[in-house]
C-alpha cells in the first residue's frame, strides 16, 4: 500500500493542484496582483503594454510547466508500475493523462466566471506534457544500454 501511495500520491495531488489553479484564484487580474509589482520592482520603467506582455507570457510558461510536471510525475508513477503492461506503456498513458486533463481542465475553465477557456491553452498544456515525456524517454533509452553494459561486466 506504501509503494502505491507513493508511486500514485504525487501524482493526484498534482491534478488537484491543477484542478484549483483552474479555479477564480488564478484567473489573469489574480495572477496580475501578484506579476505585476515583481516585474515593476524587477524593471520599474516598465511600460503598461509590456507588462501586460509579460503577464501573457509568464501565464503561458505556467502553462507549459504545470503540465510537463504531470508528465513528469505520470511517467513516474507508471514507469514503476508492478503492472508489466502499464510499465512498458508508461509513455502512452501519461501522454493520455497529460491530453485528457488538458482538454478537461480547458472545458471547467469555460464555467469559471473569471476564466476563459482556450484550446490553445490546452495545445501549450499537451506540448509541456510532451516535451517532458519525450525527455523521459531519451534520458531513459541513453540509460538503459549503460546499464545492460555495465551489469553485463561486473558479473
Amino acid at each position: 500500500m506504501a509503494r502505491i501511495l507513493s508511486r500514485y500520491l504525487p501524482l493526484v495531488a498534482w491534478l488537484v493542484f491543477i484542478s484549483f489553479a483552474s479555479s477564480d484564484s488564478f484567473s489573469a487580474d489574480n495572477t496580475s496582483r501578484i506579476i505585476a509589482p515583481v516585474v515593476l520592482w524587477l524593471f520599474p520603467n516598465t511600460t503598461p503594454e509590456s507588462l501586460a506582455v509579460i503577464h501573457f507570457i509568464v501565464r503561458k510558461i505556467a502553462h507549459f510547466t504545470e503540465y510537463a510536471i504531470l508528465a513528469f510525475l505520470a511517467a513516474r508513477a507508471f514507469r514503476t508500475s508492478p503492472r508489466a503492461a502499464l510499465a512498458s506503456r508508461w509513455f502512452l498513458a501519461a501522454l493520455a493523462v497529460v491530453v485528457i486533463y488538458a482538454l478537461i481542465d480547458e472545458f471547467h475553465q469555460s464555467y469559471v466566471p473569471s476564466r476563459t477557456a482556450s484550446i490553445y491553452d490546452s495545445l501549450i498544456d499537451m506540448s509541456g506534457g510532451l516535451v517532458m515525456l519525450l525527455v523521459l524517454r531519451h534520458r531513459h533509452r541513453n540509460r538503459a544500454p549503460h546499464f545492460k553494459h555495465s551489469r553485463s561486466l561486473s558479473v
